[in-house]
């Protein structure tokens, strides 16, 4: 059931405008699924989902760049991904991937192609990449990602 929300509230989110909760709580419930704001709440934090601004100048969710389905299509990208990285943790505005001796450098070089949000930089050594954020929150946000995608 969680799954199969989480999967129609990132259909909604790519296909329409949304900028509140309200929204996509009235979305869901229009798609048959009957939620109450928490749990929309908590979605939005398990997803990861960023406000992005529209042209316009308003505010909508937005789905990240890294998600198993947009990895999904670059096949080589995923499998370095989930084969190559150990365990990933953040301490303040800086994310920290341990990866399997070796490992660091192409994954590294793999999650700079990706063009993620609020990056400052990435350092990689032989099992271990440092990637600096903007932000703690960016940094958080950035681990969420990387979590869902490796399902560590």
């Amino acid at each position: 059931m969680k799954n199969s929300r989480q999967n129609l509230i990132l259909k909604l989110v790519s296909e329409y405008e949304i900028s509140t909760q309200e929204e996509l709580q009235k979305l869901l419930l229009e798609h048959g699924c009957k939620v109450t704001q928490a749990t929309v709440s908590r979605d939005i934090n398990e997803l990861a989902l960023l406000k992005t601004c529209t042209s316009a100048g308003q505010y909508k969710y937005t789905v990240p760049k890294l998600t198993q389905s947009s990895l999904a299509d670059n096949g080589t990208f995923y499998s370095i991904l989930t084969e190559g990285v150990v365990s990933v943790d953040y301490a303040l505005n800086t994310v920290v991937i341990k990866c399997h001796t070796g490992m660091a450098q192409a994954v590294c070089a793999k999650l700079d192609s990706t063009g993620i949000e609020n990056v400052v930089g990435t350092l990689a050594g032989d099992d271990t990449i440092f990637i600096l954020m903007r932000s703690e929150r960016d940094a958080a946000r950035l681990l969420k990602e990387l979590e869902l995608v490796i399902n560590i």
